[in-house]
């Protein structure tokens, strides 16, 4: 190792942000460890690398003693004091080790080192990189297509897109680029391991944000969402201005706002609501885009019966129960729905007198 090779490691700090330090002290370690397998020593030895030059060199570590029994890890009292005088009993000398095939085993170990340990810090920046994007969105380029799921490409590392993350109905073609939402960054043997998904709630979330200033800049808030991803999504909004209109915020003028997030989400519908603070106009706006004439609440139980228009009662549940569904979700409310014709004749069964029974006369 010369001056050439200090300028390769300056080159490396300089433009993969490794510092020549560490790679260096790796360096060093390594030499010990590979001169000691490779040569026939079994005594203690140090590495030592000159930060200004790159020179080389190899110390025996050994210990000051009447008698020599072992001359890899000791040295006499005699021929320590020809070195330096002031070695005594049971000190500890560095010798250096001049040894024809040293500069082999250096050369071949350096490189390896230095290989390995630019992998290394490489993986660690983008993990600890990748960790800071949990749960936001990124966009992804599908790469393979297998059984258990997509693996996509996020720039600098790679992206698993479980089947389980993906929403009913979305197939994928190599290349294609999509949003997705970061789950969770591991570390693995083979590097980062980038867990996103297009199922989570938390992507509308983020998506709403991106293409609404509003929610950006803190005047509207996301009170809530509720999702059954490919089919439907409620976002509840808020905003404390008087003057800002949330729903409108978010719908952006002609649809254009939430247009996007929609084409995005390959046309799930998207329901946008205003939240209240009122629990029974809430839960009424949650049923949207059923009409509601009366919502009875329990607070105690934080359960709820609502009473609609009797052709409005397939819509207020809606297909297989998804409406009522996913306003259950987004208010976090029991939900009781009755039409008006049935919620009358409860109320007339419970009006009624009880008919005697004869037998009992």
């Amino acid at each position: 190792m010369n001056q050439e090779f200090m300028e390769a490691l300056d080159m490396l700090e300089k433009e993969r942000g490794i510092s020549k330090d560490i790679l260096i002290d790796a360096l060093e370690a390594a030499l010990t460890t590979a001169y000691k397998r490779n040569c026939e020593s079994a005594g203690n030895v140090r590495a030592e690398v000159n930060r200004d030059t790159g020179e080389v060199k190899m110390f025996a570590l050994k210990s000051v003693v009447e008698r020599v029994e072992n001359p890899y890890t000791e040295i006499s009292l005699e021929n320590a004091k020809k070195i330096n005088v002031l070695y005594g009993l049971g000190d500890v000398l560095e010798e250096e080790v001049r040894s024809r095939s040293f500069s082999r085993i250096a050369a071949q170990t350096a490189k390896q080192v230095i290989v390995q340990r630019i992998r290394e810090t490489e993986r660690g920046m983008i993990l600890d990189e990748y960790r800071e994007k949990e749960n936001e969105v990124l966009t992804a380029i599908v790469q393979r297509i297998e059984r258990n799921g997509v693996y996509v490409e996020l720039g600098k590392t790679d992206g698993f897109l479980d089947n389980r993350e993906i929403p009913q109905g979305e197939m994928y073609e190599p290349n294609q680029r999509l949003k997705v939402y970061v789950l969770e960054v591991r570390s693995t043997s083979k590097g980062p391991q980038v867990e996103v998904s297009r199922t989570h709630p938390g992507l509308v979330k983020r998506l709403f944000e991106l293409e609404v200033p509003e929610i950006q800049s803190g005047v509207v808030q996301i009170k809530s969402i509720a999702r059954e991803a490919g089919f439907r999504t409620k976002v509840a909004v808020y905003s404390q201005d008087s003057k800002i209109d949330p729903v409108g915020a978010c719908v952006g003028q002609r649809g254009i706002r939430v247009e996007k997030i929609v084409n995005e989400l390959r046309n799930e519908k998207i329901d946008i609501i205003e939240w209240d603070p009122d629990p029974a106009m809430y839960i009424a706006k949650a049923l949207s885009p059923a009409k509601v004439l009366m919502v009875y609440v329990n607070e105690a139980e934080k359960a709820a019966r609502v009473i609609v228009p009797d052709n409005q009662l397939s819509l207020a549940i809606g297909k297989e129960g998804q409406n009522a569904r996913l306003a259950v979700k987004l208010t976090n409310w029991k939900i009781d729905i009755k039409s008006n014709s049935q919620a009358e004749a409860e109320y007339r069964e419970m009006e009624q007198p009880p008919m005697l029974d004869p037998d009992m006369m």
